[in-house]
């Protein structure tokens, strides 16, 4: 995938659908490709995060184990497609964060991904773009933890 083809895919991401061609262009060159066979973790629950990732190719199953005593197992928390969004959201505050699900890829996969912290500074030099990803951020996570207790139900 070549910078052109990050900067297309990037235009059409729930995550920055809409934003200026500037600031997509700026966050392509902080974007890497990574490629992930079936049955690959992308990261695993318990693992130290720092990286925001977008589906570009195949899918990503979010996934939580839980231990509640006598009722133990693993929640789907989603099932994840092109143009969406999952990773350490808290990189974004410049803090180290153990990821609270496994990402694992059932057929083979390709991200996109970012450094929080590089995003981070994008988001702090210009305060309107800022914002404006942090407030889609807070939807998405609205979302992922709608999702998470949905899941933890099912247990």
């Amino acid at each position: 995938m070549d910078r052109a083809e990050i900067i297309h895919f990037l235009e059409n991401c729930e995550l920055f659908k809409g934003l200026k061609q500037e600031n997509l262009e700026e966050m392509a060159d902080l974007f890497r490709v990574e490629t992930y066979a079936a049955g690959d973790h992308i990261f695993r629950q318990g693992d130290l995060g720092d990286r925001i990732y977008i589906v570009a190719q195949g899918n990503v199953f979010l996934e939580r184990s839980l231990d509640l005593g006598i009722r133990k197992g693993t929640a789907s928390i989603a099932m994840l497609t092109k143009g969406k969004v999952f990773g350490c959201w808290s990189s974004l505050l410049n803090e180290e964060h153990r990821l609270m699900s496994s990402a694992l890829c059932r057929k083979p996969t390709t991200v996109l991904a970012i450094k929080g912290a590089d995003l981070r500074k994008i988001m702090l030099r210009d305060n309107v773009l800022g914002f404006e990803i942090l407030e889609r951020f807070c939807f998405l996570l609205r979302d992922r933890l709608k999702g998470a207790y949905e899941a933890m139900e099912e247990i």
